[in-house]
């Protein structure tokens, strides 16, 4: 199993030879069902919870990051926590995200105008679109300005390091044992890392709990009334949102259980978005007339308004930009395989059965890539999302986000910041290759080896957003 191009192509002949699955041995120590069609993935993600575990294989390595979280966490604790966790994702709240989605992207589009002005258009994606989601997360999570596209900071860089040594954790089989690897030079270093993401979670917790304590609760929207809108307390972040959540008992969540959610949904919030939009930006720079179509619908939406700004509602009305991003979900999926154990034996179609305890992987990629469902599967082809080309496909041909009882709980709030960047980006740069070969890397999230470079044009285009920065101003004049 190797994280390089190559062993995706390896999948590939896998899923051409196999069809459906096939088992697979790592040496004496592991052994795994892995699975790449539809009618075998469907029943292992509808299996009820109480029967799902998250194995230690693939998710050990990330407990002393993350802790017992909703990720991590199994039986009826995974289920108070779902349970508590939901309304944080309700899409009354997802609205009030959309206008740091905006701000954020104005950012790091002002920061690209004014490379462009400077004679570097050519630029890595992955670089630029990681610290824009990281900023995006730390303002709905935390309410904090980090400014973290334009300085370094040593909670970024400690989430980076961690990402990094986790990958590294797992293909060196021997530091698969605690007792070596926290004496190894990276697991020092993994130590350290988490110290800092841990002190800076711990504070912010403690902070806010001693806020609401004196304050009273924040909004979690607002209203408007005859058109104007009303002036509110503070809108309510995913840390309050957590620390005001209780359970059918009037019992809330602890203040290290929210500090173990609050560091999963900036692990899993801002490496798997920035992998979606900096791959649908490579397949749009791939094929500029699906790029000009998506640019006209979004110029089409925002004509005659006196900002640039994306609000919830118009989410709704960029369908073939979205299929774009679902094009680039299925050839491109940020997030490669999950795995899951059984507490119990599993029937999958021909009569098989998966032994209770197996590691099953679900291999997202393999089944994206799977010709017997996708003909064709290598090739960008948006219209394969047109609901009428949609509607006779399997439930689970596409499934970049997972599915069934521990699906991502955070796909709605993905797929709108998907939206608003690319729908952003396109009304602002054209895009076209950087000129590189591109061979992917599929890591904790599917990268590309040495970045993925693109070429930036600016386009002319109204700038009204009150709040775009003076820099994107002078950029502008500059270009």
């Amino acid at each position: 199993m190797r994280s390089t191009e190559e062993g995706l192509q390896a999948v590939d002949q896998l899923v051409r030879t196999y069809s459906h699955s096939c088992s697979w041995f790592l040496g004496p120590f592991y052994s795994l069902v892995r699975l790449f069609h539809p009618d075998y993935i469907k029943p292992l993600l509808l299996a009820p919870a109480s029967i799902t575990v998250k194995d230690e294989l693939f998710y050990g390595f990330l407990r002393p990051w993350l802790g017992q979280s909703l990720l991590l966490s199994n039986g009826e604790d995974w289920s108070r926590r779902r349970r508590l966790l939901t309304p944080a994702f309700h899409f009354d709240i997802l609205k009030n995200y959309v206008k740091i989605f905006n701000h954020s992207s104005d950012i790091m589009h002002s920061k690209w105008r004014r490379l462009v002005a400077e004679g570097e258009s050519r630029q890595d994606m992955f670089n630029h679109i990681s610290l824009m989601t990281l900023d995006s997360l730390l303002r709905c999570t935390f309410s904090y300005n980090s400014n973290c596209q334009e300085s370094s900071s040593e909670y970024i860089a400690a989430i980076f390091e961690l990402s990094t040594l986790v990958i590294e954790r797992r293909g060196r089989i021997l530091h698969h044992w605690d007792y070596l690897y926290w004496r190894s030079p990276e697991g020092q270093r993994f130590k350290q890392a988490c110290s800092v993401v841990h002190g800076f979670t711990r504070t912010v917790v403690q902070e806010r709990r001693a806020q609401l304590l004196h304050r009273g609760e924040p909004e979690s929207h607002t209203d408007t009334t005859g058109g104007e809108e009303k002036k509110k307390k503070r809108v309510a972040d995913f840390i309050d949102l957590l620390l005001l959540s209780k359970d059918e008992d009037g019992h809330g969540l602890t203040d290290e259980e929210i500090k173990a959610e609050a560091d999963t949904f900036m692990f899993g919030g801002h490496d798997t978005t920035a992998s979606g939009i900096s791959w649908v930006l490579y397949n749009l720079s791939q094929h500029q007339d699906y790029q000009d179509r998506c640019r006209a619908e979004v110029n089409d939406l925002l004509q005659d308004r006196k900002t640039e700004d994306l609000d919830w509602s118009d989410l709704s009305s960029l369908p073939f930009t979205t299929m774009c991003i679902k094009e680039s979900l299925r050839l491109h999926s940020p997030v490669s395989a999950v795995t899951r154990r059984y507490t119990k034996d599993m029937t999958v179609p021909g009569g098989r059965v998966i032994p209770q305890g197996s590691i099953c992987l679900v291999s997202i990629y393999g089944n994206h890539h799977n010709p017997e469902i996708w003909p064709d599967p290598d090739v960008y082809n948006p219209m394969r999302f047109d609901p009428e080309n949609s509607k006779d496909r399997s439930s689970h041909a596409f499934i970049p986000f997972s599915s069934g009882p521990r699906n991502c709980i955070g796909q709605k709030f993905a797929m709108a910041e998907l939206r608003v960047v690319v729908a952003l980006t396109l009304r602002r740069f054209r895009l076209t290759p950087g000129g590189v070969e591109v061979r992917r890397l599929p890591q904790l999230v599917l990268r590309a080896e040495g970045g993925l470079w693109l070429t930036l044009e600016t386009l002319d285009t109204p700038i009204s957003s009150p709040h775009i920065s003076p820099l994107l101003l002078v950029a502008k004049f500059l270009n």
